[in-house]
């Protein structure tokens, strides 16, 4: 082993907590050793064939965070994060990555790291090929990355080759500091993320791959079930996943396995791992496997095998990596698909591919993002040139990286030379609604700035002019995520699925969407446009009143016809007082408070102030005469007394005879555990977990504070503990239960815990409707076959054999 002499201090729970192996850990374990390195070990348990390795969990970063120094200058540094300006924000990430580069990795986890690497290397047994330190590969585990919503496709770092502890502490290092990357910081703040999450690194042996590839058990681009996609190449897997080789590419039936297309494109070189460390490429021209193909029919048969046992396990089809080396196959990742996009109505659908009788395409490719997109060809060599692209140009380069997403962004269309169905700019044109070819070789060499063309991402095609049907097709955004790759039936769950509103706008649209209702209809919007921008003590004193009943009852009765007889829980006031300070008067009547996020809100408001809570009551009243569907929801309840006035307060208003009405609370004090049969006794037939506010109360956390955005996490085991409690006792006391709190569309993992702990509903935002009822399916199907499982093993349900 490596003569380095380590400390071996006596460890602390931080340190004893910092390497778990790959064969202690599943799905649960992913806040703590994240995406990649739960789908790995969950692989494991499944008994589908991984390599050995361990992992460094987010408690180890953490750890190294703090022991080495360096936590207050990164939390000093994170406190403005200059997320629009991108040569500040890449100046920041380089002094961010810096620090963690730099930094030593305390003695006693590096002993506990070192330990784990001859652990690794014994049962390797290469000290019976003479090498003593096994050759692994380190790769980031981010606990956002590799789940249903989030691929962060090339972000984070991976280093492969590496031999000897002092590499692999380099390596380490190089992982942990991949979470300050500037497109990391990016893409984690644009989508309402912390600055800072944490990240495991996997070590893993590495294998000496003969060939490797990918592979779908859903056709990404067509959304074809009974297929299964596979690619592959020569060499390491990286080839084909940062698409530097266009891979062969095989289509597969996937209930009878024979081979539905083949294509064995030239590959020019490969890439594979030196036997002291480190990686060289080597040059196939003059060697035979440049053209043959590099999968045989066994190999096929064994891989869409393996592809059927990885998507039943998990309920969802899955984007798998597989290496083999003396004829063995080995899974190095498995994860949810994230580009499989929703069907759209037919005023958004992908065009159809072009009659036979349509010009020759002039250059063939793989379709890997379908619809079609006309406009002028742009050809960048490199992404310094990305202002030269106008918006509506077709994007032609060679291949793309996770920096060209920006001008990606503007193309009505992305052809690239070289690149597969995993290759970054497929990924990417997928999660952004793009036509996109890739792998064509030649097409910046056969193309020319300036010149029409078609590009057909489901053929796989670029013909020259313009295609009259996708010149007026509308060219759906990122922010629609739609586009139509046929028909698909609905999914229909058990748990049912509301959605989160606050615009009496989008009303109508939303509710031909796949939800069962509105789980949580917010008043602000509604309340400060019926306010005209004037406090509501200022609207009486005006004589008001009245006026603000009939604008608030036309916008509710908006919601309530587009949804019936769907459910609408409309959430009553939730104004802060310093919310309330900006409108016009509102200073003279609102309480100057140093935090008032816990302060002057929810119901202990409407307890003091009755007459602006009646008001609202009225509203629901009047709307209630037409529809039946709208219901009542108290925000930010604290105590029993309070809900015991507020019930009091609603039997004295025209609600108070409507027996019918549900009555629902926000679960968001920790309270209200204790609370909850007080509540149930006072009439609350629904409780609705806002997981944003009851995290950051069970936390101590101020979710609006930058400097604590790292340890807001409603992951935390707290949190989930105070949340399977709420479900618990509101089942016991015949309540039903929900949430609507921003945690199912950001972690979607958390959909599938929720459904195992039986929740009835979840509300989310309207971008996550579609991927968290597919979410909702699969953990019903899981656990289904749990159930059945447990009773297929008890002795009980043995059959009776026949007399």
């Amino acid at each position: 082993m490596s003569t380095l002499t380590l400390p071996h201090a006596e460890q602390s729970l931080e340190v004893q907590k910092a390497i778990r192996d790959l064969t202690e850990v599943t799905r649960a374990d992913l806040p703590m050793v994240g995406g990649k390195g739960a789908n790995l070990g969950e692989m494991i348990h499944v008994g589908l064939p991984v390599p050995t390795g361990f992992v460094i969990t987010v408690d180890g970063y953490a750890h190294f965070r703090n022991a080495s120094g360096i936590a207050g200058q990164l939390d000093a540094l994170l406190r403005s994060v200059p997320v629009n300006d991108p040569s500040a924000l890449q100046e920041l990430s380089t002094r961010l990555r810096g620090l963690v580069l730099r930094a030593a990795i305390p003695d006693d986890m590096a002993g506990s790291i070192h330990d784990a690497y001859e652990r690794l290397s014994a049962a390797a047994q290469s000290h019976a090929t003479g090498t003593p330190d096994v050759i692994v590969a380190v790769r980031s585990s981010a606990t956002a990355e590799d789940t249903t919503a989030f691929s962060f496709a090339g972000m984070f770092e991976s280093v492969l080759g590496v031999q000897g502890f002092t590499a692999l502490a380099d390596a380490i290092r190089v992982c942990w500091a991949s979470t300050f990357g500037a497109r990391v910081l990016y893409y984690r703040l644009t989508r309402g993320m912390p600055s800072e999450m944490p990240v495991a690194v996997i070590v893993q042996q590495m294998i000496a791959s003969e060939k490797s590839g990918v592979l779908f058990t859903v056709d990404p681009a067509t959304r074809d079930a009974t297929h299964v996609v596979i690619e592959a190449a020569w060499g390491v897997g990286e080839v084909v996943v940062g698409g530097q080789v266009t891979p062969d590419h095989y289509v597969v039936d996937k209930a009878t396995g024979r081979v539905l297309e083949r294509s064995t494109p030239r590959k020019d070189f490969l890439i594979e791992p030196l036997p002291t460390g480190g990686m060289h490429q080597v040059d196939l021209s003059t060697d035979p496997r440049m053209n043959a193909p590099v999968l045989g029919d066994a190999e096929i048969a064994e891989l869409v095998s393996l592809a059927r046992k990885s998507e039943t396990h998990y309920g969802a089809p899955q984007d798998m990596e597989f290496a083999i080396a003396n004829s063995r196959i080995y899974l190095t990742q498995t994860r949810p698909i994230t580009t499989l996009t929703p069907a759209a109505t037919p005023s958004v659908a992908a065009t159809p591919a072009a009659p036979a009788s349509g010009p020759a395409p002039m250059l063939h490719g793989l379709g890997a993002s379908p619809g079609m997109g006309t406009g002028p060809v742009r050809i960048l060599q490199t992404v310094g040139e990305s202002a030269a692209l106008r918006p509506g140009e077709i994007l032609v380069t060679r291949m793309t990286s996770p920096d060209w997403v920006p001008l990606m962004r503007r193309a009505a269309g992305i052809v690239t030379d070289e690149g597969g169905m995993t290759s970054h700019a497929a990924i990417v044109s997928r999660e952004l609604g793009i036509p996109c070819v890739v792998g064509t070789r030649d097409a910046t060499r056969i193309l020319h700035d300036g010149m029409v063309v078609t590009v057909n991402g489901r053929e796989g095609t670029v013909t020259e002019g313009a295609s009259r049907a996708a010149a007026t097709a509308p060219h759906p955004t990122a922010q629609e995520g739609v586009i139509s790759t046929g028909a698909s039936a609905p999914i229909v769950t058990a748990t049912r699925l509301y959605v989160n509103l606050a615009e009496p706008e989008r009303a109508a649209d939303i509710a031909q969407r796949d939800v069962d209702g509105v789980g949580l209809l917010r008043a602000e919007f509604m309340m400060l446009s019926a306010l005209d921008g004037m406090h509501p003590r200022e609207m009486l004193a005006r004589g008001g009143g009245d006026d603000f009943v009939r604008r608030m009852t036309e916008k509710l009765h908006l919601f309530a016809s587009a949804f019936d007889p769907r459910p609408v829980i409309y959430r009553a006031m939730d104004f802060r007082s310093n919310e309330f300070r900006k409108l016009a008067g509102g200073a003279a009547h609102e309480p100057e408070e140093e935090n008032p996020m816990i302060g002057y809100r929810g119901c202990f408001r409407y307890t003091r102030e009755p007459d602006l809570f009646a008001l609202e009551l009225r509203a629901l009243s009047e709307v209630r005469k037409d529809f039946s569907n709208l219901h009542l929801m108290l925000p930010f309840v604290r105590t029993g007394w309070e809900m015991t006035a507020c019930r009091a307060l609603i039997d004295a208003s025209p609600l108070g005879k409507d027996r019918r009405m549900q009555l629902w609370i926000m679960a968001e004090v920790p309270s209200v555990v204790s609370w909850m049969e007080d509540y149930a006794r006072a009439g609350v037939t629904g409780v609705s977990i806002g997981s944003n506010d009851l995290t950051q109360l069970m936390l101590g956390v101020d979710r609006d504070s930058a400097m604590l955005a790292p340890f807001y996490d409603e992951r935390d085991r707290a949190v989930l503990d105070a949340i399977h409690t709420i479900i618990t006792r509101s089942h016991e006391l015949g309540m039903t239960c929900s949430i609507c709190g921003q945690a199912p569309s950001v972690h979607p993992e958390y959909a599938a815990q929720l459904v195992e702990w039986g929740i009835d509903s979840i509300s989310v935002n309207p971008d996550a409707i579609e991927q968290t009822r597919r979410n909702i399916a699969a953990a019903e199907q899981r656990v289904i076959l749990a159930a059945s499982r447990r009773t297929l093993r008890s002795p009980a349900s043995s059959f009776p054999t026949a007399h």
